[in-house]
């Protein structure tokens, strides 16, 4: 398979060639505070080939603490973006940045004892097709 991907403004562009082994949806403290959000979600793979298309000079990584716990992102819009982990062994692409559709669906939550206290039943709360007036 081959995916594309990109940052919020555009500027970086990437393609991801080959298959993704996992899926999972992550609520660990640090992958809220990377997302702002619930959860992460990324894909992982120890086999597909990372191509950047444009603006890679725009690509910074962090590495909390040097833990292992790492992130890449676009310097001008702060969009996350792929990154290459132990020791470029595994390939790690947050799924909102793959601009193609992906044919697998997360295999679970992982870290869920660490969840944000208000990350319960969340299905439940109602939903919109836009931003409510």
């Amino acid at each position: 398979m081959k995916y594309e991907g990109s940052c919020l403004c555009g500027q970086v562009k990437f393609e991801v060639e080959g298959d993704f082994e996992n899926f999972y949806l992550c609520h660990c403290e640090r992958c809220r505070k990377d997302t702002g959000s619930a959860h992460a979600a990324n894909l992982f793979s120890s086999t597909a080939r990372l191509v950047w298309l444009s603006g890679e000079d725009l690509v910074r990584t962090f590495n909390f603490r040097g833990e292992g716990h790492i992130k890449s992102f676009c310097t001008h819009c702060g969009s996350a973006l792929p990154n290459l982990q132990m020791e470029g062994k595994l390939l790690v692409v947050p799924a909102g940045s793959l601009d193609s559709d992906i044919p697998v669906r997360p295999q679970g939550h992982i870290y869920t004892a660490r969840k944000a206290n208000w990350d319960e039943h969340l299905e439940e709360i109602a939903a919109f097709d836009k931003l409510p007036v």
